[in-house]
């Protein structure tokens, strides 16, 4: 099956309900990632690691969403949520349950994004995604990289199209093109008179008074 093929090639690690087997398999899945061997992590959207952990720049270069995370609508807590949300504010159950399901999902894949230095393929695995009830609902940094010619791709496809982005993102970046994450001393005085410039020192004088005015 498809586990098969891909054990050929990543080791395949499973988040489960037991803490400690799940903190393990973490562990074992960084080190499969910093020795160049590679791993699968199968986690459970809106679980703990799915939620709580990050997986910035070699541990998560690609994220696959598979389905979207509902929630259990047969819990009586969210019954009488959906019941509040209705009768208060006119909100329909079903767009409440798919806005929070998209929150969701975008939380997950965001999970591979944590710093401007750091790139990762995010696949959201489920053709419901494409309609616009549901695009309409990711957040607008989702939205503007979701192009009409990456939905409902093909496997072959979808797999050209990842291997040509991840080429183009682990090439260097050029000199320069981060900007200033740092300042040096050198660069400090003219930082602090640029930021004496931009306070106000509005100064307006009338009648013998004079008032100064910073903000």
């Amino acid at each position: 099956g498809i586990l098969q093929e891909v054990w050929r090639n990543k080791l395949i690690f499973v988040e489960t309900p037991d803490a400690a087997e799940t903190s393990l398999a973490l562990e074992h899945y960084r080190v499969a990632c910093d020795n160049g061997r590679g791993a699968v992590l199968l986690s459970v959207a809106r679980g703990k690691v799915s939620e709580g952990i990050d997986f910035d720049h070699n541990y998560g270069r690609a994220v696959l969403m598979f389905g979207i995370p509902y929630q259990y609508t047969e819990s009586r807590i969210l019954k009488a949520r959906l019941e509040y949300l209705r009768s208060n504010y006119q909100i329909r159950e079903n767009d409440f349950l798919t806005f929070d399901a998209m929150r969701h999902a975008a939380q997950c894949v965001g999970r591979v994004l944590r710093g401007k230095t750091d790139y990762g393929l995010m696949i959201f695995a489920d053709k419901r995604y494409a309609r616009n009830d549901k695009r309409a609902k990711l957040p607008k940094w989702i939205q503007e990289y979701i192009a009409e010619e990456t939905l409902n791709l093909s496997t072959d496809m979808a797999a050209a199209v990842s291997r040509k982005f991840l080429r183009t993102m682990a090439q260097p970046l050029e000199h320069g093109q981060l900007g200033v994450s740092l300042w040096s001393e050198k660069d400090l005085p003219g930082q602090e008179k640029a930021s004496t410039g931009t306070r106000g020192g509005v100064r307006s004088s009338g009648g013998g008074e004079e008032m100064e005015v910073d903000g």
